[in-house]
């Protein structure tokens, strides 16, 4: 899934956008918070990683005007600031999360992982079709009851399918999910690849990947 980062300290911001990658995040970085809002602009995300001070705009002020535009994505706030008074304008703005730093990384994911299992929008803690069920937070994919390996980017492919089921995906948007750079994929035959490989594994469901001619894909069930 998509995260966007919004940090300016370019310490952190590596290390994090590193172990985020190995958690199985697709991590747009961004240090300043026009560039944060002309992301927010173009690309879809699952959750943003807000730092409270930034040039440009600060993460307050990004926060703001997400929730002006109707943006939904749940937000989790980076700061120092740690006053009680700060917590409770940033959750007034409308921040779904708040984590002073200095921080544990195990529980900025844990945060995270907490974020992508409440229900806002047309999220839920687990999606499916048949008896294919992936949850989110978890990052479990099963057939009944049976586990399913996934690498991360299969995860993200199957995960935007699903959510978007049974309307058909068009392979920009896979790859706008699922790659960092979607010229990558689209340019190529790796979405194909992975789509292959992902009906692989879950052949033994009842849930089928169908090729929609000229635009993608999509999940319906057998």
């Amino acid at each position: 899934m998509r995260l966007l980062l919004a940090e300016d300290d370019a310490a952190l911001s590596d290390v994090l956008e590193r172990g985020l990658r190995e958690a199985g995040y697709v991590v747009d970085h961004v240090a300043d918070g026009n560039d944060a809002l002309d992301h927010l602009a173009v690309y879809e995300y699952a959750v943003c990683v807000l730092d409270w001070r930034m040039p440009g705009r600060s993460g307050l002020d990004v926060l703001s005007e997400m929730r002006r535009r109707r943006n939904s994505t749940p937000v989790l706030m980076l700061t120092a600031r740690d006053a009680p008074t700060d917590r409770v304008e940033a959750l007034d703005v409308g921040a779904d999360d708040y984590l002073v730093k200095p921080f544990d990384y195990g529980e900025l994911l844990a945060r995270l992982r907490a974020l992508l299992r409440r229900p806002a929008g047309d999220r839920s803690a687990s999606v499916g079709v048949g008896t294919l069920t992936l949850d989110p937070a978890a990052r479990l994919v099963r057939v009944d009851s049976r586990l399913v390996d996934l690498t991360a980017r299969e995860f993200a492919i199957l995960e935007l399918l699903l959510r978007r089921a049974p309307a058909a995906v068009s392979r920009r948007s896979i790859a706008l999910h699922a790659w960092p750079d979607e010229s990558d994929a689209v340019g190529s035959n790796t979405i194909e690849v992975h789509i292959a490989r992902i009906r692989s594994k879950i052949a033994a469901s009842t849930a089928r990947i169908e090729t929609v001619r000229g635009l993608g894909y999509r999940v319906g069930s057998a």
